[in-house]
């Protein structure tokens, strides 16, 4: 299947791919659930599009690090009473090419050809430089 349309989005309070994992984990746990869930104000009028093979890619300390592939999408009423969206992601979370973004609030919808190629298997373990040198490396059209 091949994608039709992405999302990105802040990992607030990640400093590395292995924390978002690790709260991930956590909270699947907490909530006895076989999948991740983001908690957005904002519903996708893109649903359809997006969960034909789409992702979720996180920036991590103003990088694209990883993505996570969108599996469905639950209506979540909070406390307060507000509808939210509840974004239901598979919880394999996959190491990406890094590319700086700046911040933004909310998320965004990504296209296909503007989004990071995943890291190779063999390199899931490498050590991630340190972002002031991929700032370089990008400036040099390195990356």
């Amino acid at each position: 299947m091949s994608a039709k349309l992405h999302l990105i989005k802040l990992s607030v309070g990640s400093e590395t791919i292995e924390s978002l994992r690790e709260w991930q984990t956590s909270q699947r746990k907490l909530h006895k659930r076989d999948h991740s869930l983001h908690v957005t104000r904002m519903w996708p009028k893109r649903g359809d599009e997006l969960l034909d093979g789409g992702s979720i890619y996180w920036i991590i300390k103003g990088f694209v690090k990883a993505r996570q592939r969108l599996i469905g999408f639950d209506e979540i009423i909070g406390a307060d009473g507000i509808r939210r969206c509840g974004i239901k992601l598979d919880p394999e979370v996959v190491p990406t090419t890094q590319a700086p973004r700046r911040p933004f609030q909310g998320w965004r919808y990504l296209k296909v050809e503007d989004a990071p190629a995943d890291l190779p298997k063999s390199r899931d373990a490498e050590v991630a430089l340190p972002n002031v040198l991929q700032q370089e490396l990008d400036a040099l059209g390195l990356r």
